[in-house]
Formats: structure tokens, C-alpha cells, sequence
């Protein structure tokens, strides 16, 4: 399959269609959510003839962000299918789609799973929101921001760049957020809603610090059981509150985060400051960017392998860099 780079490809593509159905992968960030929606919007608003519908699961607590249309099989029939922020097949939220006419796929992650019919990956883009204000911007008019798909693309960046922390942030980054925020969207409170947090999920937090590991190497390491998920009252998706709380931690260099699901096995969240942890993870049926993956787990025999892994990796990163 040809690598589709243009995005007037993609724009001819959407033009051709009546229907077009925009998913993203499981469990959703502000990213996923903010490309899903902020595309979404955008067509509405520049093909109000068609029927642009947004499938996945529940969004949980980013409501505020979007929520998911009620998509029928026959809706598939005959309709583009766009793919945003997912790498690969078995993430995309929703698997039906696979059923309709063409497939789309436009992503910032690495190309590991090369899958649809057209695609757009950019892994040196800071989020998929940023892939999809570019497409708007060069549209040559055809496609325009309003305020409800910026505050969307807007909350997306934000929250895959780390408001801006994260090494993926860049010029580019900075200069489609100014004109994001032009369009009068609150980017305050976009960040508020972003990085605020339930009573129950700050308790996890600092439960996670408590019981935190951190190895010489740098590498750091918490499992986060069931009972104490249920202890606090906080589910599986809202344990991502803990996920970026030890880069905060001068000690650390690399860290995982295991969520135990209901079945026992684990969700891994990997999350680096140097050591490339993208290749750890896909040894664990996962992938990602090169210093924030996920994976999973399927035992603590798996756990145990992984957080070995990445002591490793640490400890080899520490030696070239600094020699220790």
C-alpha cells in the first residue's frame, strides 16, 4: 500500500463521500477524543449535507470534551471510515470499522501497523489534534476552524503535549495553539479540566507515591491492585490520574504504572525522561511513542519480566550517557 502523505488526498476522499464515520482507540485520552471531535465538527460545519457521526465507547469523565453518537450498522454501508490516533487494529475503539467503503487512517504515532486504505502519519507531530488543525489549515479554505472544533483541538495538544512539557512540543505546536486560542475558545479552562482531578483519584496518587519503587537504575515501578481501585472507589480509567505523577520525581528516569483489570491481568503504562521504552512495549502486545507507550500484562510473571526490562534499559541509558 501506497504511504498517502497529502492531505489533499485525504480532503478529495471526504468530499467524495455522503457518510463518514470517525473513530479512535480504547480507553481515550484528550487527544483521541480532541482529533475525533474537532474533525468531526469541522465537516459538519463545511458539508452540512452529510452525515459525520463519531463511534467508540464511553468517554467517561472527558465528556466535557465530547460524547459518542449512536452508530447503527447500516450507517457503515457505503461510508468513509476515518481512524484517528489509533497505531494499531486491535485499539481502535469500536471494531466495526472495518465495515465500511474506505478506510483512513491519520496518526502521530509510529507507523508499526500499516493499516486503511489512505493514511497520514507524522510520528514528529506533537498529537493527532495537531495532524488534524493542519488539515484544516490547508484546505484552502474548504475546511475552517469554529470555536467548538478549536476548543477540542486545542484540548487535545494539550494533553498529549503535557500542557506543553513534553519534548514532542514544538515550534509548530506553539504557533497552532495561538491559533486555536484566536478562534475565543477558554484555554483556561480547558487546562483546568485537564488537569483536575476527583477526591478519590488525588488519594490513589499519593497511595501510588507511597507504595512507588524506585531502582538505582532510575527506573521506577507501582502496581495498582483491584482491591485498591475498589478501596477508593476510582475504576480502571480514571487510574490514569496516577500515570504521569513520578516524572515529577528528580530520582526518576523511567517509570511503569500496572492497573490491574478485573480479569487479573494488567494494563502497563510506560512513560520515560530518556530511555526509549516504545520497543519494551511492544514485546508486550503494546507500542506507543518512543518515551510513552502502553502494553499489557497478562500475569505478575509478565510484570515482574517488564519492570526487568526496563531496570535494564535504565541502566544502559545511565552507562551511555553518563557513564555511571
Amino acid at each position: 500500500m501506497e504511504f498517502m502523505n497529502k492531505f489533499s488526498e485525504i480532503l478529495a476522499k471526504i468530499e467524495e463521500y455522503d457518510k463518514i464515520i470517525i473513530h479512535r482507540h480504547q480507553s481515550p485520552d484528550p487527544d483521541a477524543l480532541g482529533s475525533q471531535s474537532g474533525l468531526a465538527l469541522v465537516l459538519r460545519h463545511a458539508f452540512p449535507q452529510k452525515q459525520v457521526l463519531m463511534a467508540g465507547e464511553s468517554v467517561g469523565d472527558l465528556d466535557w470534551i465530547t460524547t459518542m453518537d449512536n452508530v447503527a450498522d447500516a450507517d457503515y454501508v457505503g461510508a468513509l471510515v476515518i481512524v484517528v490516533d489509533t497505531a494499531n487494529t486491535p485499539r481502535i475503539s469500536d471494531q466495526r470499522f472495518l465495515q465500511g467503503a474506505e478506510l483512513i487512517k491519520i496518526d502521530h504515532h509510529p507507523n508499526d501497523d500499516s493499516y486503511g486504505d489512505m493514511q497520514y502519519v507524522d510520528d514528529q507531530a506533537s498529537s493527532s489534534s495537531e495532524i488534524i488543525a493542519e488539515l484544516i489549515e490547508s484546505s484552502n479554505g474548504v475546511l475552517s476552524l469554529t470555536a467548538d472544533s478549536a476548543y477540542a483541538l486545542y484540548a487535545g495538544i494539550v494533553g498529549d503535549t503535557g500542557r506543553f512539557l513534553f519534548s514532542s512540543t514544538s515550534a509548530s505546536t506553539f504557533l497552532m495553539a495561538q491559533k486555536l486560542v484566536e478562534t475565543g475558545i477558554n484555554h483556561n479552562e480547558i487546562s483546568q479540566n485537564i488537569q483536575s482531578v476527583t477526591f478519590a483519584q488525588a488519594k490513589l496518587q499519593n497511595a501510588a507515591l507511597d507504595e512507588l519503587t524506585i531502582d538505582k537504575s532510575g527506573a521506577a515501578y507501582v502496581v495498582i491492585s483491584q482491591a485498591k481501585l475498589q478501596e477508593l472507589g476510582v475504576d480502571e480509567e480514571g487510574a490514569n490520574a496516577v500515570v504521569s505523577g513520578p516524572g515529577r520525581l528528580k530520582e526518576v528516569l523511567a517509570w511503569l504504572i500496572f492497573v490491574e483489570k478485573a480479569n487479573g491481568s494488567y494494563r502497563v503504562h510506560y512513560r520515560s525522561k530518556g530511555p526509549i521504552v516504545n520497543e519494551l512495549a511492544k514485546k508486550h502486545d503494546g507500542g506507543g511513542h518512543a518515551l510513552a507507550s502502553g502494553a499489557n500484562a497478562k500475569d505478575q510473571t509478565e510484570v515482574q519480566q517488564i519492570i526487568q526490562e526496563l531496570i535494564e534499559a535504565s541502566a544502559a541509558y545511565k552507562k551511555e550517557k553518563h557513564g555511571e
